[in-house]
């Protein structure tokens, strides 16, 4: 008999924590790179890079501290479902996953020039993955061997709520930023359009 027919409910736990983490992976690349808006292409004017975490550069401020927090708050689940999903894990190998996803989140953010691919972001992204597996190992201590069981129920709970508040969110007039590209390209347009009025004007008429 295989372990799968002694068990089925453990398998069917394992199961379901794939389903759900596969919709946040979802809901998480899209709150990153479209920010809950329509997906779309970038026409490059917001294609900058951010070498240096926590300064300004590139033409951009420092990241404002309500988007730290957001992005380390975004990343804690990640860390409690590798933490879940892969146990045996050490953390570092964790904390080098979380990194991983988020660094090819700030990839394709630079390549589909949806905006400015900063190493802050690797860096608060990586610590709330962290977060999340030091959270799942103090409930391993706490909880021990219900942890399994109270943290799939926790995380359900979560993710189920955070869908139908992004649903809820898409629905209504609300707005967490415009389609940031295009703000961009509005942005640029009114020097420029200064500066051709300004030409016409000194043209000798």
């Amino acid at each position: 008999m295989s372990a799968v027919e002694k068990n089925p409910s453990r398998e069917g736990g394992r199961k379901l924590l794939v389903a759900l983490f596969v919709a946040y992976l979802s809901l998480l690349a899209w709150i990153v790179l479209w920010k809950l808006e329509v997906p779309y292409l970038g026409g490059g004017v917001l294609r900058q890079l951010k070498l240096v975490p926590f300064a300004p550069g590139s033409g951009f401020g420092a990241s404002a501290p309500f988007e730290v927090v957001a992005n380390i708050l975004l990343f804690v689940p990640f860390g409690l479902y590798l933490g879940l999903l892969a146990p045996s894990r050490q953390w570092w190998k964790a904390a080098g996953a979380v990194a991983g996803a988020s660094a090819a989140l700030e990839v394709i953010q630079y390549v589909l020039a949806l905006g400015s691919s900063d190493a802050t972001d690797l860096v608060v992204n990586t610590a709330g993955g962290l977060a999340g597996i030091g959270l799942l190992d103090l409930a391993r201590h706490r909880l021990q061997a219900r942890t399994t069981a109270v943290m799939t129920r926790i995380c359900t709970i979560g993710t189920v709520f955070a869908l139908l508040l992004t649903g809820v969110f898409v629905a209504s007039p609300l707005r967490y930023a415009p389609p940031r590209d295009a703000a961009a390209l509005s942005m640029h347009s009114v020097p420029a359009q200064l500066a051709g009025n300004t030409a016409k004007d000194n043209v000798p008429g």
